[in-house]
């Protein structure tokens, strides 16, 4: 099996993947992709300090890992949805959701 090289991809000192000479996270670029349907060049006008080559090396890295991105994302999710949970409903939000007839 032949390994692929990432020259504009490295590892930041937590392991996670980072855009190289950048603070710019793979998974930020691939979420921009997903969330939004973001073609490359429009990621780059979202991200102007960000190359073409390097927005492909990301997403070419992403549909390499993409199952270890895809849990990373599933992992960030779940940690807001319990982040969100441990928090008290605010006293509008709750006026709101009465106004509205919803539980």
């Amino acid at each position: 099996m032949i390994t692929a090289a990432y020259p504009h991809i490295e590892s930041a000192a937590e392991g996670v993947p980072i855009i190289a000479g950048t603070r710019t996270k793979v998974v930020e670029v691939v979420l921009d992709r997903l969330a939004h349907h973001w073609d490359a060049d429009e990621i780059q006008r979202q991200h102007p300090h960000l190359s073409l080559a390097q927005i492909y090396a990301t997403l070419a890295y992403y549909h390499d890992h993409q199952d270890e991105i895809d849990r990373e994302i599933d992992e960030r999710l779940e940690k807001v949805d319990r982040i969100v949970a441990s928090q008290p409903q605010s006293d509008v939000r709750a006026k709101l959701q009465m106004l509205r007839g919803l539980p």
